[in-house]
């Protein structure tokens, strides 16, 4: 105990050795609160040390994150897996928003910016539930993979059906009767006048400087002057005039190319023989602002066309879309676009079609080609008859479909480009209506509008944007009355 305690006394002496004001009667409980403290000061300098650092080096990744972030563009950080995301442009149709970043996209990095939805088929007689309007939702039934082709039975009721029907009525329905050439004639492919080689080449070299360009073309078949040369004949000349490395014809080409484009069977060599025909009325229906809540609710990006079939009227086998070429542009993004071609085409990504009434007797919605292993054009005509022609041939189409009142057809004109977006056009989507044997069909179509360039629908949808900003701007404006304010509703 004693050498313990003498132990205790020197330590005691030690620890107060530094300090020349202690006691040697200050008590060991004193001693010891007093070292205690002198630690608790090494251990709060060194955290505050600790947290500098840690703040710094939060600091310095957060400021290189801003640093790439702001370098390459808040596009880039948009991750192609990610749900993409849509909005419903003022002409209506749900399509996709144009990147946020503001510089030009590329093609490699497009499909990161916006992609297109596509339901998937799985298999004919797959049935599947969706969701196309709110608060509702349909059985939705695969009735082909090529084309893509959905039945949804009892999308609209028969009440709203009567509606579509009687503000067709209202609005009045025109003639939409195309004639067919009479026997033995050529296509209506040919020129109505009879010019020589050298008329023509005159006609179309503008300056007369005897070299025709490009835009001399163009311009040609923008002035709608089709009286002596047809689209095909334009498509063919453009053709040879892109062949030449100087880009013009002289006469002494002209000549050449001019002559392959007359040939009989040359110019369509494998196509269908006969043009489009049709026999039925119909009209187009605003869907806009101030539109009955109807017409709203099926609005897509084109208005919805009313089209009546009655006793013998019928529609030849055709495509709602076209395929891309260099010599067209897409006639919904027109403005968007500062290239000239040769005409407009429609650009459909889908057609959905809803069913009204149901005829008596035929009137069946044909698919002469769906789900053929392989398409070919020339197969299109068998002993002699095109089956495109609805009239003669719509019995031995792949696929019918008889029309039910309330029923609509969803069908993808185009296939997937494999990156998110709109494809080449879907061959096996042709489809026509057969003859109405006995009643009347009332049928209604509707189409969501794509460019197969997304760099121009990209354009087209920042018009749209701005366009309804400004009239939602004048609006407010103005505060115009409302509706009931005017009349009474019937």
């Amino acid at each position: 105990m004693e050498a313990a305690q003498e132990h205790f006394i020197e330590q005691e002496e030690c620890d107060d050795s530094d300090n020349p004001s202690s006691s040697p009667y200050n008590s060991p409980f004193r001693s010891t609160r007093l070292h205690i403290q002198r630690s608790n000061v090494c251990s709060r300098a060194y955290f505050v040390v600790v947290m500098v650092f840690f703040h710094v080096y939060i600091l310095n990744v957060i400021a290189l994150l801003l640093y790439v972030h702001y370098n390459n563009g808040p596009g880039d950080l948009v991750s192609g897996d990610g749900p993409s995301s849509a909005s419903v442009s003022e002409s209506g149709g749900t399509l996709p928003h144009p990147a946020p970043a503001p510089r030009e996209l590329h093609v490699e990095d497009y499909s990161q910016s916006f992609s297109l939805p596509r339901v998937e088929g799985i298999r004919v007689g797959h049935v599947q539930q969706v969701s196309l309007v709110p608060e509702r939702t349909h059985e939705m039934k695969t009735l082909s993979l090529k084309p893509l082709l959905f039945e949804i039975p009892g999308f609209l009721s028969e009440e709203e059906c009567r509606v579509v029907v009687q503000l067709a009525q209202l609005k009045g329905l025109m003639e939409s009767q195309t004639p067919a050439p009479s026997q033995g004639q050529e296509e209506s492919n040919q020129p109505l006048l009879s010019l020589s080689t050298e008329e023509v080449f005159s006609l179309l070299d503008l300056n007369q400087d005897g070299l025709l360009q490009k835009q001399e073309i163009v311009s040609h078949s923008r002035s709608r002057d089709g009286t002596w040369l047809s689209p095909d004949n334009l498509r063919q000349i453009l053709t040879g005039l892109e062949a030449r490395p100087t880009g013009m014809l002289t006469l002494e080409d002209f000549r050449h190319v001019y002559d392959v484009s007359q040939r009989p069977g040359q110019q369509r060599s494998g196509k269908l023989r006969s043009e489009f025909r049709q026999r039925n009325k119909h009209t187009w229906l605003y869907q806009g602002l101030g539109s009955h809540h109807v017409l709203q609710t099926l609005r897509n990006s084109e208005p919805l066309q009313v089209i009546r079939y009655e006793q013998g009227d019928f529609s030849n086998a055709h495509h709602d879309s076209s395929p891309s070429r260099s010599e067209t542009t897409c006639a919904h993004t027109r403005l968007a676009g500062n290239t000239s071609a040769l005409r407009e085409v429609s650009c459909r990504y889908l057609t959905v079609s809803f069913y009204l009434s149901a005829a008596e007797e035929g009137g069946e919605t044909t698919f002469p080609v769906a789900d053929n292993r392989t398409y070919e054009e020339q197969a299109l005509v068998q002993d002699g008859v095109d089956l495109t022609d609805t009239q003669e041939t719509c019995g031995r189409g792949n696929l019918r479909i008889k029309p039910t009142a309330g029923m609509a057809l969803l069908w993808y004109n185009h296939l997937s480009d494999g990156r998110g977006w709109m494809g080449e056009l879907d061959e096996y989507s042709l489809h026509g209506d057969c003859p109405v044997r006995r009643g009347v069909k009332w049928v209604a179509n509707s189409w969501v509008n794509v460019d197969p360039d997304y760099q121009m629908q990209a354009r087209y949808q920042r018009l749209v944007a701005q366009r309804h900003r400004a009239k939602s701007a004048m609006e407010e404006h103005y505060q115009p009355l409302s509706h009931s304010d005017l009349h009474q509703d019937l």
